[in-house]
């Protein structure tokens, strides 16, 4: 399936994926990435939290990837599939 990763999901669907989270909350997600130490660079997931139409907060995972160009740093974090990624939530909004 195209859609079955973060990226592939994001490229098919031209929009970030949505889901709700373990405490009843909507989601949709986005990968940050910035500089690292020592010229690397490092991505991480950045989830908002909506109500209804309105952000109302959000919740970011710890750095997943560290890489050398900001590209790779990415494309490694597109590559995870979205249970993956769900689960990821899932673990930041559980405690």
């Amino acid at each position: 399936m195209k859609d079955a990763t973060l990226g592939g999901y994001i490229r098919e669907h031209e929009r970030p994926p949505a889901f709700e989270g373990r405490d009843g909350d909507s989601y949709t997600v986005e990968i940050i990435s910035e500089p690292g130490d020592e010229g690397t660079w490092c991505a991480y997931l950045f989830f908002l939290r909506w109500h209804g139409n309105e952000p109302v907060g959000h919740v970011e995972s710890e750095y997943l990837v560290e890489a050398a160009t900001e590209e790779t740093a990415r494309a490694e974090v597109e590559k995870l599939t979205l249970h993956e990624v769900k689960h990821v939530l899932d673990e930041l909004v559980s405690g």
